[in-house]
């Protein structure tokens, strides 16, 4: 059955590459089809009377009639959306809500339907296309997929529609097809303990030696995967050795007893793993699946700092990029391993790019995909089937390069910085109001801030940098950054959920005076101007800080959960 359905895959994902790659060649064409299409099946809706889009017969006209219009302006429309009421951005019923990580501060609801479901798949297809054809001009063969990605719905509206984040979106709404391919059963990703699902993703995954791919959403869980495997080593062999799931696991009795049905004893696994032990001292990914074929997970952004720890634990395996996407859409298709460019995803929306002159404009004069240039600095603009229209979602892409006439775009970074221990997207604005109230709270001035992660630990521990203004002093550190860590989750609901079983706890660091002083006049000698200077107040540059003396450094004491969950 897996080799029939991979084969079906294969030969479909083939097929949307090779057309995919014929429209690479007229995007112009493409983008125009696709926006006057989107148009027409949307003409009828509220928002598509409300803006006369039976009327709007070119590019130009969309961009002269249509503003640019923040999520805020949306939001009426998707409250009544919630609550069941229908045609008011989409034609089509809406089957689920895409809840974004709150990277602004405050959580969106993204419409998904049956046809931006449709335009997704194509998309996955065509990525699917591409690293078949990377994988065979490397002779790596493509089978099974381990992942351990959560399918926990977060919740229901009033109006009945269930919504959660996108990837729990789609592994739901396609899950018949995922679980031809997956190298463990679908059940194990209905864990809601994250540290209960990881180990038994991995329990049923380790009993194949022959596994080949490795699916991640980010670098960084990939290797909180590898601290996984390793610390809980002799319990996972153990558990393979007698075809059970360990008692300290924690798992509703229900489950558990669906779980072990489907295991049985591998005594030969367990001794090829055991042996493996004795002679490494460790058991990683390549390790024990010696002919991994590659590795799915997000390049740009911050994914090439944990990408550098890769080899320690995957040896050379190849990294693929997947899809470059967000809850709001899709932007990029990778088409090569070990590439951090992904090709402008021209079947999915209509993009337009702000080039960096024009970023403080309110309506800025935007470039189509055919007018961008090399090594230039863009906000990206999206309109598709969730009915948003020219919505910018604050993501800086640099074009560097092109696939056939097509742009091939990187992620850089969130307009205005956004910092990460796992997949949170804490802001600027998040960590200000923060220090904010704490300043109140202990009646305490700050001469500066800023938080940074730190270096050798996965995930890293937010690091809270403050320098005290003259003349005051913190009598309380530790109680100073348990109200952090408090007030954060409190205002910061991604943050919130992360900190229960993955993002470690912060650690506040006292700077010696004139700390911050000496990082302005390092921003100065980068040739920015004086008049010009903003501070970060979050920075994933681990070396942003060197060289600054940490007078005092104060850790969290941990929690009962955090202790069970690995989260140090």
């Amino acid at each position: 059955m897996v080799n029939f359905a991979l084969t079906l895959l294969s030969n479909g994902a083939r097929l949307s590459q090779i057309d995919f790659v014929r429209k690479t060649r007229n995007p112009t064409i493409v983008q125009e089809r696709f926006l006057l299409s989107l148009l027409k099946a949307y003409q009828h809706t509220e928002f598509g009377r409300e803006y006369k889009f039976a009327e709007i017969k070119s590019v130009d006209e969309f961009r002269e009639r249509l503003p640019i219009l923040p999520y805020s302006s949306y939001e009426p429309y998707l409250e009544r959306i919630a609550k069941g009421e229908q045609n008011i951005l989409t034609p089509d019923p809406v089957v689920y809500l895409n809840l974004t990580s709150g990277s602004t501060g405050k959580q969106k609801l993204i419409p998904v339907t049956r046809q931006s479901r449709k335009v997704l798949n194509r998309a996955n297809r065509v990525s699917m296309g591409f690293v078949a054809e990377a994988a065979r001009r490397r002779g790596l063969p493509v089978g099974k997929i381990f992942l351990t990605s959560s399918v926990q719905l977060y919740g229901r509206t009033s109006g009945g529609i269930d919504y959660g984040p996108v990837s729990v979106g789609d592994l739901r709404l396609n899950n018949f097809l995922y679980q031809q391919v997956f190298a463990l059963p679908y059940e194990a990703l209905q864990i809601q303990d994250n540290l209960a699902r990881h180990y038994v993703c991995l329990l049923f995954a380790l009993r194949n030696p022959s596994l080949r791919i490795i699916a991640s959403n980010f670098p960084v869980l990939a290797l909180q995967l590898c601290n996984y495997l390793e610390s809980n080593s002799l319990d996972l062999i153990e558990d393979i050795e007698t075809g059970t799931i360990a008692p300290w696991v924690n798992l509703k009795p229900e489950l558990r007893a669906k779980l072990e049905n489907q295991l049985s004893p591998s005594l030969k696994r367990a001794a090829q793993l055991y042996q493996i032990l004795h002679d490494q001292g460790r058991l990683t990914p390549k390790l024990v699946w010696e002919n991994l074929s590659f590795i799915s997970t997000a390049r740009g952004g911050t994914s090439n700092f944990y990408l550098q720890r890769f080899p320690e634990y995957f040896g050379d395996t190849p990294v693929f990029g997947g899809i470059y996407s967000s809850a709001e859409g899709t932007f990029g298709i990778h088409h090569d391993f070990n590439c951090d460019g992904s090709i402008l995803a021209i079947e999915t929306s209509f993009f337009e790019f702000i080039p960096e002159e024009q970023w403080n404009v309110s309506q800025p004069k935007t470039l189509l995909a055919d007018e961008v240039e090399v090594g230039k600095y863009y906000r990206i603009l999206m309109s598709n089937y969730s009915g948003f229209y020219r919505y910018d979602i604050g993501d800086v892409v640099e074009v560097v390069g092109w696939y056939e006439q097509t742009p091939l775009i990187v992620f850089r970074h969130r307009l205005g910085g956004l910092l990460s221990s796992t997949t949170e997207k804490t802001t600027e604005f998040h960590v200000t109001q923060v220090m904010q109230q704490l300043q109140k709270e202990f009646n305490v001035s700050l001469e500066n801030f800023c938080i940074t992660l730190s270096e050798d630990e996965i995930p890293p521990h937010y690091l809270v940098n403050i320098e005290l203004a003259s003349g005051h002093t913190l009598n309380n550190p530790q109680e100073f950054i348990l109200e952090f860590d408090r007030i954060l989750q409190e205002i910061h609901v991604s943050y919130a959920t992360k900190r229960a079983t993955q993002v470690p706890s912060p650690q506040l660091r006292i700077m010696t005076a004139g700390s911050f002083a000496t990082i302005r006049e390092r921003l100065l000698e980068r040739g920015i101007p004086a008049s010009q200077l903003k501070f970060p107040h979050i920075s994933d540059d681990r070396q942003f800080l060197a060289g600054l003396t940490v007078e005092q450094e104060i850790k969290m004491p941990l929690t009962t959960n955090q202790i069970s969950n690995n989260v140090f």
